[in-house]
Parts: structure tokens; sequence; C-alpha cells
């Protein structure tokens, strides 16, 4: 069975009706050519080797939290090979429906009632399931069955709650079980995986264990039990915080199943979502939509199913009376129709699937890949530190020179007893380990997630749903956006203002006193008949209902307007072939039957493709006459005219046929090509679609940001555009709502479908839905992209301070006086005000225009930035200096000179405790603003930020207060305490300051990689000069033989290869 993800990409690959416009799955072009680098993934489509090849290059201490928000490629590869065996299972289905076709022996008749219905669900459902021709014309066909299932094949259920009610209770409901979300204790667990906490922990048992032997419980339990507390609390509010995003997802998740679809009931079409389908409905299909239940086709023109997504095979179906058995799940390729629903929900075989298979949407982001690649990198280097730590630590503890704070030495060898050594060993390796939580930032791949969680519930709100998770950041990089016009850029509210019939200008578009009733007569036939539309006429005479796309409602309003009476008009002739309008071709026919003898065949569409095809014209009182050169020139000018007014031309024309060409027989007649050439021609209307509030300053707004916007093309031009600004580079982003433009959508790099108008084909192959069709809300997904990189890049600053700042303090301490200024429990709270409640403060950030007044972040852009390097170093370094300075002459900076040594010591080590804490509280609002001077700007309106800073604070103080005999701290007088809060407020004047220090504006990997670039070059010449690496290394003088060989190791140049180092880097 086919996994969320393959479905999806199903639906992408077979989103048109024509067969060339499939795009496999592929990396991105110029994101796999422009970069080796193995933490580098393209924003779509990465390859399961590729994925797999950064995972194993990652250093994670919990790979379970690690990778949780990551594609599961073990269960991918299963569902893989389940889709096979899906495949070959419907092939042995077919044969074995093709042995049981003998016609059954009970007829329908002798069924009876069953809840309330001539049918009961197991028979229903096994007529829809296997395809069951016969036993359905046992039972009269759809008509037979409609009425067994007390339905109205015109005007559908009444649609009343009561009735609703009793088909769910009867047939089921439109839903399918899913499987449990995981639960907070599974939270809980996973926060619990991470390899240092868990020997912390049995340091904690051990620390706990010794400290109750050699001191007794009432105070040897202090050290141990504080460990294992704070180790407690950091697995708690881990698991709450990732609790809470899992709770974000499923609830958007619920928001990407709910499709909207048309039914009829009562006689009218109505709007639903798909949840409230119930066995018996009416629905209505068109071309990109959904197959939301198992059905019966009731009528249809030129209707064509996409199954790939249920029986694996990418072959059209065409479906007709022969072959009336809808699937659900199934995408509509071509033509339109009206179905009787059968089966809902677990009853169909596309809710057995569902219900059966994963619904985890995980994938990693580009984003997310490149900080576990950082991470990594930081792991490293804080597991080399520790490790040296640990080895200074316990070097100095067994050599008898770490002294306690009264002067005593800890360790004397043959004096000291076992288990007091035991006891300083495990002290000395929990710092280590301590030190190793601090330094690896585990928590900052996962800010992506938290920051995309966030971005994504808030983007509900400015009506933009992501269906994708990489998108969400991806449009940060958008350089160019291809933006449809009609419902975009403008407000899809159409109607027609000018037009032209029987050959002259009508003085008001609706005024038709100039008509003659043979014109009118025909021109309201072509109208009623070809359309997707609906005129509902209630029988109290209220208004008349109009429904349809946008389009087809503007020419159905200017019908009526013409006193077309919409049921009348197709009650009187009936309908031989449809050939459904199809955006390639630009227009849409359909034969009638008039008169039981004769046969019009009616064609609307684009103006100038209508008129190339007429050679005659009607006059208004219903004349015919040759399309001469002036009229097909008046004709061309007044489209022109109504073109430059922004008005879409649409023209009416018609042909007589003889009815003994009509194909007889009904297979040939699907086949058939209405004829579309010597035409008369009827009218020409021009409809006006007025532009959108707010879309002028939307466009000036990308412009100004470095965004270029491309409006209006054919599917076609769509995609080869997308494809060529690709090449060169740019990140495009393609706004599309028709079936045809799913193969752009697909292929750009953010797919935008629209939410009122777009098919389900659209939305299945785009990445984001815009709900409301709005470009304005296209420029909030600007907005919200950008924040989502500089939200990361806010708490990379952020935890990189900290993580500097920390390790050279306990490495300059360990080195010098064999011990830390910052004991585990300390570090452990440190860690969680940097990982976690970090993470929720500066991850949430909402975008601020100022995201808007600068050029996209391309994807070759390092994650931290020149600015961020001076920001983070600078605040490092005097946090650094600060507390060094504390730590090796506190005691007499704070007068301790008198006091208890013990106590001097502790109150030393509380202070610098206590500043480092409150520098990262005052750095934090540094990190808001990077490149801004005003950090405050807009604090007050993020309450969760501020809800942090003060639970921290308070925290802080109670541990300082209250909780020294688990922190190992002591309690401050008010002059200490304003102490700290004045060396931790000098971050403030001091970012201010360092805002002015320039910067290069060349990022530093581009300098070295500039450097690296000049060297290959000037060793490219040394090979094709006399000078090549052999001589060099064969020369006499052994000085410039090492200088040279250094040179050639260090770049990675092989110079037995004369191209060797002449290409670009």
């Amino acid at each position: 069975m086919s996994s969320p993800r393959e479905l999806r990409t199903a639906a992408s690959a077979s989103s048109s009706p024509y067969r060339e416009v499939r795009i496999p799955v592929r990396d991105d072009p110029h994101a796999e050519c422009s970069s080796p680098d193995v933490f580098t993934i393209p924003p779509k489509n990465a390859s399961i080797e590729r994925l797999r090849r950064w995972r194993k290059a990652t250093f994670a201490l919990n790979a379970t939290r690690r990778f949780r928000y990551t594609l599961n490629l073990k269960l991918e590869e299963r569902e893989k090979l389940l889709c096979k065996i899906r495949t070959h299972s419907q092939v042995i289905r077919a044969s074995i429906l093709f042995q049981r076709a003998a016609p059954a022996t009970n007829g329908g008749a002798s069924e009876g009632q069953i809840n309330g219905y001539g049918i009961g669900q197991e028979r229903l459902t096994t007529i829809s399931r296997d395809h069951n021709l016969s036993a359905l014309e046992e039972r009269g066909g759809v008509q037979g069955l409609a009425k067994l299932l007390k339905t109205n094949l015109e005007k559908g259920i009444g649609g009343d709650d009561s009735e609703i009610v009793c088909r769910k209770n009867a047939f089921g409901a439109n839903t399918y079980p899913r499987k449990k979300a995981r639960g907070f204790l599974t939270f809980l667990w996973e926060a619990w995986q991470d390899l240092t906490l868990i020997i912390l922990m049995i340091a904690a048992v051990a620390s706990l264990a010794l400290g109750i032997k050699t001191e007794g419980l009432k105070e040897g339990w202090y050290d141990g039990g504080s460990i294992a507390f704070a180790v407690l609390l950091v697995i708690a509010v881990t698991a709450i915080s990732d609790y809470k995003q899992s709770l974000q997802f499923q609830i958007l998740n619920e928001e990407k199943r709910n499709i909207r679809l048309q039914v009829i009931r009562g006689g009218r079409r109505v709007e639903i979502s798909i949840f409230d389908i119930v066995v018996g409905d009416v629905v209505s299909l068109n071309i990109g939509d959904q197959v939301p239940a198992d059905g019966i086709l009731i009528s249809g023109h030129s209707l064509e199913i996409d199954e790939s997504s249920m029986t694996g095979e990418s072959k059209i179906a065409r479906k007709d009376q022969r072959a009336p058995f809808l699937m659900s799940g199934c995408k509509v390729a071509d033509g339109y129709g009206t179905m009787l629903v059968t089966g809902v929900g677990i009853n169909t075989e596309w809710g057995l699937l569902m219900s059966s298979i994963s619904e985890d949407s995980n994938e990693e982001t580009p984003l997310q890949v490149r900080l576990n690649g950082v991470a990594t990198l930081i792991g490293i280097i804080g597991l080399t530190v520790a490790g040296f730590v640990l080895v200074v630590l316990l070097a100095r503890y067994f050599t008898g020179r770490t002294k306690n704070s009264n002067g005593t030495i800890q360790f004397i060898a043959g004096k000291t007893s076992l288990g007091k050594a035991v006891d300083g060993a495990i002290k000395i390796l929990t710092i280590a380990v301590t030190i190793v939580v601090v330094a690896v930032p585990e928590g900052l791949p996962l800010a992506v997630t938290l920051t995309l969680a966030y971005s994504m519930r808030k983007m509900m709100v400015d009506k933009a749903l992501v269906r994708r998770l990489s998108a969400c950041e991806t449009m940060g990089s958008a350089t160019t956006i291809c933006s449809d016009k009609t419902g975009t850029l403008t407000m899809n509210q159409m109607t027609i203002v000018e037009a032209y019939v029987g050959g002259g200008r009508l003085n008001q578009s609706d005024n038709d006193e100039l008509i003659s009733s043979a014109v009118r007569s025909l021109l309201l036939e072509g109208i009623s008949h070809n359309t997707t539309g609906n005129v509902f006429a209630p029988e109290n005479g209220g208004a008349e209902e109009v429904t349809g796309s946008p389009t087809e409602k503007a020419i159905l309003s200017w019908g009526v307007k013409l006193k077309m009476k919409f049921d009348e008009e197709r009650s009187k002739t009936s309908v031989l072939h449809v050939f459904p309008f199809n955006s390639e071709k630009k227009r849409g026919g359909v034969a009638l039957l008039v008169g039981g003898s004769e046969v019009h065949i009616h064609w609307k569409g684009a103006a100038e493709i209508i008129l190339s095809s007429c050679t005659r014209w009607l006059d208004q009182d219903g004349s015919v006459h040759q399309m001469d050169e002036d009229k097909a020139s008046y004709f061309k000018k007044a489209i022109k005219d109504m073109a430059e007014l922004s008005l879409r031309c649409v023209a009416f024309a018609y042909r007589l046929y003889d009815m003994k060409d009509v194909p007889r027989d009904e297979e040939q007649r699907e086949q058939w090509m209405l004829p579309e050439d010597d035409l008369i021609f009827l009218a020409i209307v021009g409809i006006k679609d007025p532009c959108r509030p707010g879309v002028k300053e939307a466009v000036q707004l990308c412009q100004g940001a470095g965004v270029k916007v491309m409006g209006r093309s054919s599917p076609n031009d769509k995609l080869l555009l997308v494809k060529a600004l690709r090449k060169k580079k740019h990140v495009v982003a393609v706004t599309g709502d028709g079936t045809n433009d799913a193969p752009a959508l697909h292929e750009a790099d953010i797919g935008l479908a629209m939410g009122i108008q777009g098919t389900e084909v659209a939305k299945e192959s785009s990445d984001i839905i815009i709900l409301d069709d709005n470009f304005a809300s296209v420029v909030k997904v600007v907005r919200w992209g950008r924040s989502v990189y500089a939200n990361i890049q806010k708490f990379i600053q952020f935890q990189l301070t900290v993580n500097v700042a920390a390790l050279i303090i306990n490495v300059v301490s360990a080195v010098s006086s064999g011990d830390v200024p910052l004991n585990a429990v300390q570090l452990l709270w440190v860690n969680l005000i940097m990982d976690t409640l970090g993470a929720l403060a500066l991850a949430t950030e909402p975008p601020t225009d100022h995201l808007m007044h600068r050029n996209p972040v391309g994807w070759s852009e390092p994650l931290i930035s020149n600015i961020m390097w001076r920001n983070l170093l600078l605040q490092a370094l005097y946090q650094v200096v600060v507390l060094l300075t504390l730590n090796f002459g506190g005691t007499s900076i704070l007068h301790l000179k008198h006091d208890n040594r013990d106590h001097a010591e502790k109150l030393k080590n509380t202070m610098i405790f206590n500043t480092f804490v409150l520098c990262q509280v005052f750095n934090e609002f540094n990190a808001r603003k990077p490149d801004e001077i005003n950090v405050f700007s807009g604090v007050r309106r993020n309450r969760f930020f501020m809800g942090i800073i003060a639970f921290t604070v308070i925290l802080q103080v109670l541990i300082i207060e209250f909780l020294g005999k688990f922190m190992s701290t002591v309690r401050l007088n008010w002059k200490l305490w304003l102490v700290s809060i004045a060396i931790a407020f000098i971050s403030w004047p001091l970012a201010i300051i360092g805002k002015f220090i320039p910067v290069p504006k060349k990022e530093l990997g581009k300098f070295f990689l500039d450097y690296t670039t000049k060297c290959r070059n000037s060793c490219s010449r040394c090979c094709r000069g006399t000078s090549s690496r052999k001589e060099l290394m064969t020369s006499h003088n052994p000085h410039m033989v090492f200088q040279n060989t250094i040179f050639w190791q260090s770049n990675h140049i092989d110079c037995s290869d004369p191209t060797s180092g002449m290409g670009t880097s």
C-alpha cells in the first residue's frame, strides 16, 4: 500500500490528462551540482540515498529525538514493496472477478427493506468494490439503485439533518479510523533516550548511593538528587515542547484532508466537506476533482479518470454506462459528470488503504539538514573539549593537585578511601558529560521544526495552508513569483460588461431589444447546454442561484438577464456528445439534437480562436452572411478593444450538422470529434474581473524585496518558464489553479495552489494552498518564509554565544585550577535556557516589515553570517573576560578575603553562575535583532517571548535564594544582585556599539573559498609550466620541496593531472 508521500507523488505525476506531461521525481539540478556538502539537500524530492547519506554523517546524542521529524527511510522502502504487491493484487482481483462474471441468482427485489432502504450496506459495498455490472443491471441500473437508496438523480437527496444521520447510521460515514497519535508518554520516553542524560542519571544514582553511605541520608542525597532532578526537569520540558509541536501538526494535517466539493441536495448545488458525503448523494465531478467516495456514474461527457493512485497503473480509464464504477481517491483527468455515491469511508478501497497506512508526513527540510551539519560540527568540538577537561581533571585529581574550597587536598594516594575516590571521579565525569550536554546543540535542528510548526499555524490565519514543510523555508529564498492573473491578481468576480451580438455592439450588454427571437434562441441554446454550471430557480419564486466557475457564472448570469429559463432551455433538446472545455484548445463544444432531426453544434471559447473557425455570421434579424475580410476585421478590432480594457473575450458560434453523419453507435459517438470548422459567428462578450485591492502594493513590496513578479501565461509556457528560470539558479514560486497547472506547480521550487478555484489535482501537486486566492497572501507567505530563516539565525547566534562562553570558562578553569565554576546541575539549567526555552522564545518571533527590505537569502548563503559572527564573538568575549576575572579574582573584587574560605568560594561561584545566566537573559533580547539598533522593537507584542524571559528570571531567583542545597549555591544580597544585573546589562550597550563595527561584505566562507581557488589557479599555472610537482619534489632545495609538499597536500590537488585545479570551486 502506498505511503502518503507516494500517493502525493503519484497524484503530482498523473495530474494531467495528457501522459506526456508526467514529471519524474528528481533532485533539484542546481542544488545537486552546486554543493557537494553531505548536509545539503534539495527542497523537493530528494533521493533516498541522499537522505540516508546525511543521516550517517550526523553526530547525535539522541538519534530518536533528532530524527523524529524526518522521513522514515525503512518504512518508505517497505511501503514501496507493498505498492508493488498491491499492483499485482489488482491483476489477480480482476481475473477473479472475470471468473465470477456469471449472472447472479438473487435479484434485487428479494432483498427487501434493510435499515429503511431497499438494499443493505454489505450488498451495496460488494457491487461497488467488485465492479459487478450484472448485479447493477439486475437492480435496474443506476436508476433502479437510486430508487432503492431513495435518491432523485436530478435533485439529489433532501439533505435535512435527520436524513443525513439516518444514512450515516445505515451506510456509514465518509471517514476512516486513523492510527492513534503518539501520546505524551511516548515523547517523554524519546526525550529520555539522550545518551548523555542516561550517563548523568547513572552518575546521579551512583553519587546518591555513595553520598548516603558516607554522609547519611539527611545530607548525602543532595548531590545525586539534584543532578537527577535537573535531568528529569530537562526531560519533562523537552517532552512538553515536542508534544505541543506534534499537536500543532495534527491540527494542520486535519485541514489538509478537509476537501470541499459540490453535491446536489434538494435540487440545488451546495458545497460541503468531503467528510459530510453520505451514500445516496449526487456528486458533481469536474476536471481536476478527486472522486470523494465509491460511486456509479449517472451521466458524463468525455469523463476520464486517473486510477493510478488505486491500481498502480498510469492508464487513464474512460467512464461511461459500460464502465460506470468510480473509485474513491482517484482523480478526474478530463471531462465532467455526476455520480451516485454507493460507498463511503471504510467501505471503500481508499478508506481501507488510508486506515492501514501511517499518515505521518514527516520530512526533513534543507535548513533542518544544514543545522544537523552545524550541530555535528559543534558537537564534535564540544566532545573533544569535554574529553580534554575530563583528562585534565582526572590527572589533577589523582596526582593530588585538586583541592577543596578550604585548601585541603581531595585525593591522597594510599590515604583516601575507595568510596571517596570513586565519588570524586564520578563528580569529574559528571562535569565532563554535562559539558557535552551543553556543547552538543541537540535542539538546534529541532528548532527548525518548532519555528515551522509556529509559522504554519500562524500562516493559516494569513490564509495559507502549508502542505510541505520545506516550502515554508524555501519561500523565504524565492527570487521569482510566476502568478496567475485571474483570481489571484483579480477578484474572480466576473461580469459581462460589453457584448457584440448579431454583428453589432449592444449599447448595454444585457439589452436584448435589438436581438431577434431567432438569434436569442440560438444564443441561449448554446449558453444553457455548453456549460458545466447550473441555474437553480427556487420554487417559492426567489432570486435564481447561479453556480459554476467564475467565467461560467458570468455567462449564465448574462443569459438569465436575456430572459433565459435554464431548465426549460435544456429540456427542449437532447445532448448527443460533448467536447469539454480544454485549456489547451481553449474552447468547448456540444452537439444537440433539436426537434428530433436537426443537429446543432455549439462552440464557446477564446474569441480569437472561435472567430478564426467561422466562415459566416448571423445578423440581428437572424440572417446568415459570409464572413468577408471587412467583417472579420471588425470583429478582430472589437476583440482588441476589449482586450485593451483588460476584458476577457469569449465568443459563441454554432453550425448545422446532418443527423445521418452523426455516429449511431454509442461507442463510436464517444470517440467522435465534433466538427469545429465552417462555424456561424453568434456573439462576443467582454468579461470584467476587477483587480484585487492591495495587489499593487503587494507587487511593489515584492519588487522592493528583490522578488520578481511575472503574471499571466499559458500552463505550457509557465512550465517552460519555470524550467528556464531554475536553470538560471532562480528560486521559483508558481501559482496555479487548473489541472494543467500541475506540472508547473510540481516543477517549481514552491508550488502555490489556489484554495477556492483550485482543482484537487493542482492542490495535490502544490506545496502551499492559498486559501483566499489572493496575491497579497502569497506575499505574506514570503514574509513568513524569510521569518523562518531569520528566527533560526537568531537562535544560532544566541546558542553559539552560550556554547563558546561556557566551554572557554570551563576549559580555562579546569586547566588552571583543576576545578570548574559551573557544576553539573548549573550547566543543565543553562542548557535548558539555551536549548528548549531559547528555541521557544526566539523561534516564535513573528515576521516584521524589515524582512522585506532585504534581498532573498540564497541557498548557498552561510547560516552564520558575518554580522552574526561579529555579534556572538563580541558577547562571548565580554562574558568570558568578565566571568574569568570573577573566577580568578572574585575573592578580592567581591571583598571576600575575610570570609570563611568555603563560603567565599561558594559565593564567588554563585556570583559567576548568576551573572552568566543573567547575561544570557539580556543577550536573548540582542539576538532578536541581529542587524538592528533597537532590539526592543515589537517585543511587547510577543507575549510568548516575554513569558519565557519572565519564567527564566523567576526560576533563577528561586534557584539562588531557595534551592542552594540542590544547586550548590548560596544566597546573594541585594548589592551582589545589582552587580550581576549591571554586568549583564552592559551587554545591551555593547551590542549597540558592536553594530557600528563594519563587517566585510564577503562572507568568511567565501573568502576562504576564493583564497583556495587562487591557490588552485596558481597551481595549475605551475603545472602547465616547467615546474611540475615531480620536478619540485626532486628539487635539490629541501626547503622548497617542503613548502610545495605542504601547499599541494593542503589543497588536495593532484598535479599528475594537468587539469587539476583549473576548474571553479
